[in-house]
């Protein structure tokens, strides 16, 4: 029950423990750490806290803890975890993917402030078309194409920008200075060679044109781009562009701590990137989503998976508790543009039998995976989509880590067995 009086509305602690995800407990940890305001009800038995306290706290994200065992804690102003959602160096990357294209995204990432000074908004959303900067390199595309020669057809987009990520490096005789100016210029080339090196996806190949969203249309999906599914598409990109230090940045950031070129960056945090628990879990969606041939199938399909112990791929995330914010949004948008879409329905019903069986709130790889199905894309477009979207986070990293002139280095906790202080022959 809230209370109102001039200072504002004040909330029991369950409702504020709810809002929170946290226990009541901690709400008082809050309150001696000067996070939050605490005052007692009229009747003197309860306490109340700030209601705009919470909601801010709820929004932007609860304090953060010391890092845990197997943590590892690192300073950065790129971007923030809230309850839901991230905030890239303080914007919602909500509002951002309904406001900007991913290119602007990318250079706020990379700059910061600077980039804001000369906004040029989504083309989708009214604003002009993305610069001359986010051109590849015609040499490096072309060895990249070679490079695929021979690989197999059907072979999936994600194991192809690892090798095409190689492919670009060696044509790129430049990639070593690491001062930010040189390393954006680096970042942009390599996205767009990244995305022009994948071979297109419709039979008769459509020139590559336009912005980065634009251009990987044609290399995932085999049909013209419809607007208001290049809108979702663009908006994923722009909520998949960072996430703070999930395995594959922290991977990057290594990267770079020594010094290794935003090439060789990206190529670390595309190998961490493909594994199932990662970037790689939205292509298990993706299967989900292609088993159940109609809405009335994903009761049956979902059960198989539970009763053979299996994980539901598409739900829960280690971080949003309580529901991924991202997803919310991506499917908001899909529904926008297909509301009456078959495979939107079967999406839907898979959300909703999980629902029925009490399973984590879906998130943004069963989005991606909706996303992919509704507009017919290749098998694996969205871990492509996903990698090409987060190689922007990688690189706002790798500047990042290239300004700090320290190198990452952890220390084992060793639980060996002790050396012999008498020295030892080897092994027995």
């Amino acid at each position: 029950m809230a209370e109102n009086d001039q200072a504002g509305e004040w909330i029991g602690a369950s409702a504020a423990a709810e809002r929170l995800g946290v226990k009541p407990a901690t709400l008082y940890a809050y309150v001696s750490r000067g996070v939050l305001r605490r005052r007692h009800a009229p009747d003197g038995r309860r306490s109340l806290f700030d209601a705009a306290q919470v909601e801010e706290l709820a929004r932007r994200g609860r304090p953060r803890r010391p890092p845990g065992p197997g943590e590892l804690a690192i300073e950065s102003a790129i971007t923030m975890l809230g309850a839901d959602r991230p905030f890239y160096r303080g914007r919602d990357a909500l509002d951002l993917a309904g406001e900007r294209g991913f290119e602007e995204v990318a250079r706020w990432l990379w700059t910061g402030p600077d980039a804001a000074a000369s906004p040029s908004p989504s083309p989708h959303t009214g604003g002009p078309p993305p610069g001359d900067g986010w051109r590849a390199s015609a040499e490096g595309v072309a060895v990249a194409v070679a490079a695929q020669a021979g690989l197999p057809r059907d072979l999936l987009p994600l194991d192809r920008l690892q090798l095409i990520t190689a492919a670009l490096a060696t044509a790129d005789p430049v990639r070593f200075p690491l001062d930010p100016p040189a390393v954006t210029a680096t970042a942009q080339t390599l996205i767009a060679g990244l995305v022009e090196a994948l071979p297109p996806a419709a039979p008769e190949p459509v020139p590559a044109s336009g912005s980065v969203a634009e251009r990987l249309w044609t290399r995932l999906c085999p049909r013209p781009p419809e607007p208001g599914l290049l809108r979702a598409m663009e908006a994923a990109m722009v909520l998949l562009a960072d996430h703070e230090l999930a395995a594959s940045t922290l991977a990057a950031r290594v990267a770079a701590s020594v010094r290794a070129d935003p090439y060789a960056v990206v190529a670390s945090g595309l190998g961490v990137l493909s594994g199932p628990l990662h970037g790689g879990a939205s292509y298990g969606a993706e299967r989900l989503l292609g088993e159940i041939g109609g809405p009335g199938d994903a009761a049956r399909v979902i059960g198989e998976r539970l009763r053979g112990g299996e994980r539901v791929p598409g739900f829960g995330h280690a971080v949003y508790k309580s529901g991924d914010a991202r997803a919310t949004r991506l499917f908001g948008l899909i529904r926008a543009a297909a509301p009456d879409h078959g495979r939107l329905a079967v999406a839907d019903a898979v959300v909703d039998e999980a629902v029925r069986r009490r399973l984590p709130a879906p998130n943004i790889d069963l989005a991606l995976a909706a996303l992919g199905a509704v507009a017919g894309m290749v098998p694996g477009a969205g871990e492509a989509l996903f990698a090409v979207a987060r190689t922007a986070g990688w690189l706002a990293h790798a500047m990042e880590e290239y300004a700090r002139h320290a190198q990452i280095r952890p220390r084992a906790v060793y639980t060996g067995p002790v050396p012999d202080p008498a020295g030892s022959a080897g092994p027995p």
